[in-house]
C-alpha cells in the first residue's frame, strides 16, 4: 500500500490531520529505510500495516500517525524530544507508551518467575494513562505480527501465540473490539494446535456451499416475514463463525464438530431497540425457539458493554439456527468496541458518557495495580479477575454481583461486604446448601450464612482447596490476619509450618531456619517468617512447592557430586540426539521402549535418570532411587528428561494416609480421589490400636495435582496426615 491508498481510506481527515499522517509516513519510511523483517520485506511495511489496521477500526489521525511511528523510539536513533518537535506531545505520548510495552515476556519466562517479565501486564495496563489508544496501537501491532508469524522460528511461534491467546485476545475482548479478538484467537490457535485447526477448517470448507445455500434460503424467508411488519430496512446476513470459538464450544460441550449447531448463524441489524424485540418475536413465531439458548445482552450487557439478543431456533427441517439481533449502534460497538468512540475529524465525541463509562470501568479494574507489591500476584490477578469470563449471580434481594468465572460463595460474600466475607460460614444456592468451594454459575441466587463473631479461616488462602478465586477476597482475608496480634500470628504460622513439614515427612530433618531461608529470611528473622505465614501472606502450597523444588535440586547436585567423586562422569560424551515418547526424552538412544520404575515411581517434576534393561528398553528411575545408586554398570545409565507431553500422561504414585479409624473412612477417602478425577489402582489398609494406615496407589498427571489431593485428604474428618510414600 502507498500513502495515497492509506489516505483514501480516511476521507474525513481535516487538512491538518491529512498533513500529520503524511509527515508521519515520510518520517517513519526514512527512519526504517535500512531495516528488514524476518520475511525479507522492508520493515516499514509493518508500520504501514499497523496504521491500516487502526484506520479500519476508525481511529483518529493522531493514533494512525502513532501507528506509523510506533517503533521509531525503540529501533531507530531518533529521540523523544526530536519526535515531539515534529509531531506534537500527544502523538509522542502514544509512541512512547507503545515503546514501553515492547519487551513482552515469553510464556516460559513467566513460568521461571522472572520479576522483570512479571511486570509486563502491569506496564501494559498502566501505560494507557489517560489514553486508551496506547493499548489499541499495541493490539494492532500484535495483530500484524501474528499475521506474519510464519516467518519466525517454531519455538518463537509457540511462545508468541501462547501470550497472544492468554493476554492479547482477552484484552481485545475487554475493550470490546470483536474484530481483533476473533482474529487473534484464530491465528494463535493455528500455531498452538495446528492439527485441530486444519481439521475444523477443512470440515467448514467442505460444508461451506451447503451452509451458504441454507443461509440464503432462511434469510429470504425471514426477510419476507419482516416486510409484513414494515421492517424492510433490516439488514440480514450470515454471521461468520470462527475456528477457535468452534473449538472452544466443542471442548466445553464435549461435542463433535458435526453437532456444533451455530455454524449456521444469522445476524439481523435494525434501527432501534424496540425493533430488536419485535424481530425476536417474529423469529420465535417463524421457528421453534430453544429456551436454554436465549440470552438478552441488551437488558443485561456483558462486562465489556456488548449488547445484542442471542437466540437459537429449530427450523421446519429440524436444523438448528442461531440468530443475533442488534441495532446499528450496538453492531458498531460490538465490532469496534471502545475504538468506536473516535471520529477522524472530531476525535472523541464531546460529552461522550458511554466512552467515559467504559474508561471508568477499566480504571476500576486496575485500581489495585499500583498498590500491588507482588508482580506475580498482579499478573495472576489480572488473568483471573480481568481477562477471564464472568458470571452473574444474584442476592436474595435480586441485586446482581458481577464476578469472574470460577468464583465461590466466599468471593460472593466479600463482593457484597467485607464484614459479610469475614463472618461467612456457609451458603445456600437456590435454597440448597452448597460447599464453600462451589463454583457459582450465572443465574445462581446466593444466600450467605454468617456467624455473629469470628473471622476467616487461613485455609481459605490455600489455592489447593479452591475456596477463594478473586483478588478482592484474598486481599481482605490477608488484611484481617494482619490486624491480629503478632503472638497469634506466630502460633498459627508455627502450626502451619509444622503441619506441612510433617506431611512431607521432613519435620525431624528440616529446620524452620532452613525453610525461612528458602523465602530469603535470615536466621534472625524466623519469627517474622512465621508471622507472615500466620497472617496469610505465605500459604502452605507455597511452602510445599518451595521445599519440593529445593529437594529436587539438592538430590540432583548430590548425584552429580557422587558421580564426579567416583569418576563416573569421565565416560565419553554421548551424541546430542534423542528419542521422545512424548512423555520422556531419551538422550543418545533411539527406538527403545520406555518403562517407569515401580521401585521409586517417578513422576513429572522429579529428577530422573534412565537405565538400559536388557530386553525391556529403558527403565526410568528417580535420581535418588537406591536401586540406581547401587548400580555397578554405570555405562548402562542414560540421560532422560520429562518431555513436552509428560503432563498428559498418568503416573502411578503411592501415598500413605494415617487416620483415626472410623466407619466410612475409606469411602470418604475414595470419594476425594474420585472427585479429583484420579484413578485409585490399589489400596491396602492396616489397623492397629484404633489407628488406620492406608497405602494407596493413585494415577496422577503432575506433582501439583498430587499436592492438591494430599491437601484435600488431610481435610477429611479423623485424618491425621497424608503424604507421598517414597519407597526406596
Amino acid at each position: 500500500m502507498n500513502l495515497e491508498g492509506l489516505l483514501e481510506g480516511l476521507p474525513d481527515l481535516s487538512p491538518h490531520d491529512h498533513s500529520l499522517v503524511e509527515r508521519a509516513w515520510q518520517r517513519a519510511e526514512q527512519l526504517h529505510a535500512d531495516q528488514r523483517r524476518k520475511s525479507g520485506e522492508p520493515y516499514f511495511t509493518h508500520c504501514v500495516a499497523v496504521a491500516r489496521i487502526l484506520a479500519e477500526i476508525r481511529l483518529d489521525a493522531e493514533a494512525i500517525a502513532a501507528g506509523l511511528l510506533h517503533d521509531t523510539l525503540e529501533d531507530t536513533g531518533i529521540t523523544r524530544e526530536e519526535l515531539e518537535r515534529e509531531f506534537g506531545r500527544k502523538v509522542v505520548s502514544l509512541v512512547d507508551g507503545v515503546s514501553r510495552l515492547s519487551n513482552l515476556p515469553l510464556t516460559d519466562a513467566m513460568q521461571r518467575r522472572n520479576d522483570r517479565d512479571q511486570h509486563f501486564l502491569r506496564k501494559m495496563m498502566l501505560a494507557m494513562g489517560d489514553d486508551v489508544r496506547v493499548v489499541l496501537v499495541k493490539l494492532a501491532d500484535r495483530l500484524h505480527n501474528m499475521r506474519t508469524l510464519g516467518y519466525m522460528p517454531p519455538e518463537r511461534q509457540l511462545h508468541i501465540a501462547r501470550d497472544t491467546l492468554d493476554i492479547f485476545a482477552p484484552l481485545a475482548s475487554l475493550l470490546g473490539i470483536w474484530q481483533f479478538k476473533w482474529e487473534l484467537e484464530d491465528l494463535s490457535f493455528r500455531y498452538l494446535h495446528p492439527e485441530e485447526y486444519r481439521r475444523i477448517a477443512t470440515s467448514m470448507n467442505e460444508r461451506r456451499v451447503d451452509r451458504e445455500l441454507y443461509l440464503e434460503e432462511v434469510s429470504q424467508r425471514l426477510r419476507e416475514e419482516l416486510a409484513k411488519y414494515n421492517l424492510d430496512k433490516a439488514i440480514i446476513s450470515g454471521r461468520p463463525k470462527h475456528i477457535y470459538s468452534i473449538y472452544s464450544k466443542m471442548l466445553r460441550k464435549e461435542l463433535p464438530f458435526e453437532q456444533i449447531y451455530d455454524i449456521r448463524a444469522l445476524r439481523v441489524i435494525v434501527e432501534s431497540t424496540p425493533e430488536c424485540y419485535l424481530v425476536l418475536g417474529i423469529v420465535h413465531n417463524l421457528w421453534r425457539p430453544i429456551p436454554v439458548e436465549f440470552d438478552d445482552y441488551i437488558a443485561s450487557p456483558k462486562d465489556n458493554f456488548y449488547q445484542s439478543l442471542h437466540t437459537a431456533v429449530l427450523d421446519s427441517g429440524g436444523k438448528t439456527l442461531e440468530v443475533q439481533i442488534r441495532t446499528r449502534d450496538m453492531h458498531e460497538h460490538a465490532e469496534y468496541g471502545i475504538a468506536a468512540h473516535w471520529r477522524y475529524k472530531e476525535g472523541v465525541r464531546a460529552n461522550d458518557r458511554e466512552y467515559e463509562r467504559r474508561v471508568s470501568f477499566l480504571r476500576r479494574l486496575m485500581e489495585f495495580g499500583p498498590e500491588e507489591e507482588d508482580p506475580e500476584h498482579f499478573v495472576s490477578t489480572m488473568k483471573s479477575d480481568v481477562l477471564k469470563d464472568r458470571v452473574y449471580a444474584f442476592t436474595p434481594n435480586g441485586d446482581i454481583c458481577d464476578l469472574p468465572a470460577g468464583a465461590t460463595p466466599i468471593d460472593f460474600a466479600y463482593h457484597i461486604h467485607t464484614d459479610i466475607g469475614h463472618r461467612c460460614r456457609g451458603a445456600r444456592v437456590h435454597g440448597r446448601l452448597v460447599s464453600l468451594d462451589y463454583m457459582l454459575q450465572t443465574g445462581d441466587q446466593v444466600e450467605i450464612l454468617t456467624s455473629r463473631h469470628g473471622g476467616p479461616s487461613l485455609d481459605w488462602l490455600n489455592p489447593n482447596l479452591g475456596h477463594v478465586q478473586t483478588s478482592r477476597a484474598r486481599s481482605k482475608i490477608k488484611q484481617w490476619f494482619r490486624r491480629q496480634d503478632r503472638d497469634r500470628h506466630l502460633a498459627t504460622g508455627r502450626d502451619v509450618l509444622e503441619r506441612e513439614l510433617r506431611r512431607l515427612g521432613l519435620l525431624d530433618s528440616m529446620s524452620f531456619e532452613f525453610v525461612a531461608g528458602l523465602f530469603e529470611f535470615e536466621k534472625s528473622r524466623v519469627d517474622d517468617f512465621l508471622a507472615r505465614i500466620g497472617a496469610g501472606d505465605i500459604n502452605s502450597a507455597q511452602i510445599a512447592g518451595r521445599i519440593l523444588e529445593t529437594e529436587r535440586q539438592q538430590e540432583k547436585e548430590s548425584l552429580i557430586e557422587r558421580m564426579l567423586e567416583s569418576g563416573e562422569l569421565a565416560a565419553p560424551a554421548r551424541p546430542a540426539t534423542g528419542q521422545s515418547t512424548g512423555a520422556i526424552n531419551i538422550m543418545g538412544t533411539g527406538g527403545l521402549l520406555v518403562n517407569l520404575a515401580t521401585c521409586c515411581n517417578p513422576m513429572p517434576g522429579d529428577g530422573v535418570v534412565g537405565f538400559i534393561t536388557r530386553g525391556r528398553g529403558v527403565t526410568v528411575h528417580r535420581e535418588d532411587c537406591s536401586n540406581i545408586r547401587s548400580v555397578s554398570e554405570r555405562e548402562r545409565i542414560v540421560e532422560v528428561s520429562w518431555g513436552q507431553h509428560a503432563d498428559e500422561q498418568r503416573y502411578a504414585v503411592p501415598i500413605e494416609v494415617t487416620a483415626w479409624d472410623r466407619e466410612g473412612l475409606l469411602r470418604d477417602i475414595s470419594a476425594v480421589v474420585a472427585d479429583a478425577g484420579v484413578n485409585m489402582s490399589a489400596v491396602n489398609v492396616v489397623t492397629s490400636r484404633n489407628i488406620a494406615t492406608l497405602q494407596l496407589t493413585i494415577e496422577i498427571r503432575s506433582a501439583g495435582q498430587l499436592m492438591r489431593i494430599l491437601t484435600r485428604l488431610e481435610a477429611i474428618r479423623n485424618v491425621i496426615e497424608a503424604r507421598r510414600h517414597k519407597g526406596h
